[in-house]
């Protein structure tokens, strides 16, 4: 399994989503401007990262210049082409996209519940109260 990576920034482009050969193979490039404190603005950094297969559909909801966080993976691969010396191809591919301004959803707090669990029949119903015996607790 490989390593996961994030980066956020700001999109500069979304590609088309295009298929190769007769499997059906798609893949969609985006570019992303990346952001943060550690960016210098007077050089930007630009990445392009690319989506494969059912990920193609993650940049349907964004627009240019929406700021976005995105999980990827390094892939990389050797080429040899008759006579020619070998080449190294390495892709970005992303397999998360989320809007980089919104909030981080809470968990709801479980409410407390006062009443008796549901006794299971199948297994002679003998429920157990999480509030049964607690009064005898010394301390």
């Amino acid at each position: 399994m490989s390593k996961s990576y994030e980066v956020q920034g700001f999109v500069h482009s979304i590609g088309q989503t295009t298929e190769y050969g007769n499997n059906g193979f798609t893949k969609r490039e985006f570019v992303i401007k990346v952001s943060g404190p550690d960016e210098n603005p007077t050089y930007p950094n630009y990445v392009a990262l690319e989506l494969i297969k059912d990920k193609c559909a993650l940049m349907d909801r964004f627009q240019m210049g929406q700021e976005v966080k995105v999980q990827f993976n390094i892939s990389g691969r050797l080429w040899t082409g008759q006579g020619k010396p070998e080449r190294c191809f390495t892709s970005l591919q992303a397999w998360r996209v989320e809007d980089a301004q919104q909030q981080p959803q809470q968990q709801p707090q479980q409410q407390a519940n006062n009443q008796p669990p549901i006794a299971d029949e199948q297994f002679g119903g003998g429920g157990i109260s999480l509030n049964e015996g607690f009064d005898d607790i010394p301390f």
